[in-house]
């Protein structure tokens, strides 16, 4: 199949992988548009490598499709063009420096990627490690020696799997600001992550996976909404308004260490709460809009019995 300018960089549908009586891949469906930074969220072993493997045409999928720029990994290599990046830890010849393992790769790539070299260093910040062996860099300078890797191609969309686990906070603060300076520069961005502040900093979409199915695809705006109203509530009597918050309709009352915090249905049984509690002797001290985190809401949809798709 040939590709499209207008098909989206990633769209994957119906997507399984088994082994033997275990499903890794569960009927995966998502699309990553142009320009996203999307993040690929779950649990460690909840399929997200292997979907990444599959995207990137390295295992064939037990069912379903994927399309890369309109094309399918699996029917040729060319669908690969315009797309890099690398599963898991990206690997090197430990005894050579990072120069020469890039020349290396760059000769496997053809075309003008030898003369980015000097290019995608800059952009990784390693230029002044370039003659060192890559067995004596950092795990953080690896992994941005594979992302350097994978810039020698010009791609459009690249691919990366947890490119934040085992950073230092150095490491990780230096993989923030390379992922955000690619993905200015008009990069689709795909990384798998179990890291949700990283996730919540970077991403502008997210898929949440569980036990291999997604239980979310969509905006971090619209995954927000989805939590309804939130509030963190003080009171001169909180006993007294737990009582109350429980008597009243459409608000729903839970703890969070030493603070109560209410959800609603709508603003108006805010309202009506609030004249409750002053109307039972609980004089609100505080009752203030709080946004869910998106942990509170991986761990909302992670731990419920069933996954429910969320368009």
């Amino acid at each position: 199949m040939s590709g499209s300018s207008a098909a989206p960089p990633v769209e994957v549908r119906g997507l399984v992988k088994r082994y033997g009586d275990l499903t890794a891949v569960d009927d995966v469906d998502l699309t990553v548009r142009a320009g996203d930074v999307f993040g690929y969220l779950g649990p460690n072993g909840a399929g997200k490598t292997t979907s990444l493997r599959m995207m990137l045409g390295l295992i064939r999928p037990t069912a379903g499709s994927v399309r890369l720029f309109g094309r399918d990994p699996q029917v040729s290599v060319n669908a690969l063009e315009g797309v890099a990046g690398f599963v898991e830890a990206p690997q090197f010849y430990p005894y050579l420096p990072g120069l020469v393992n890039l020349r290396l790769l760059a000769a496997l790539d053809g075309g003008d990627s030898d003369s980015r070299i000097g290019e995608v260093l800059d952009i990784v910040e390693l230029t002044d490690r370039a003659k060192d062996k890559v067995g004596g860099y950092s795990h953080g300078m690896r992994q941005r020696l594979g992302i350097a890797a994978a810039l020698l191609r010009r791609p459009r969309l690249l691919l990366l799997d947890e490119p934040a686990t085992g950073l230092d906070p150095a490491g990780m603060r230096d993989m923030r600001r390379l992922v955000k300076r690619l993905a200015s520069e008009g990069m689709t961005v795909l990384l798998s992550s179990h890291l949700l502040a990283e996730v919540e900093e970077l991403c502008n979409r997210v898929a949440i996976v569980r036990t291999g199915r997604v239980a979310y695809e969509g905006s971090l705006q619209d995954l927000r909404a989805s939590a309804g109203l939130r509030f963190r509530l003080r009171t001169s009597d909180d006993a007294r308004a737990r009582r109350i918050c429980a008597a009243q309709p459409g608000i729903e009352l839970s703890h969070d260490e030493a603070r109560l915090i209410v959800r609603a249905e709508s603003q108006d049984a805010v309202a009506h709460l609030s004249q409750a509690l002053v109307e039972g002797g609980a004089l609100v001290l505080e009752l203030s809009p709080e946004l869910a985190t998106l942990e509170d809401l991986f761990f909302r949809l992670t731990e419920d019995e069933q996954p429910a798709a969320v368009a």
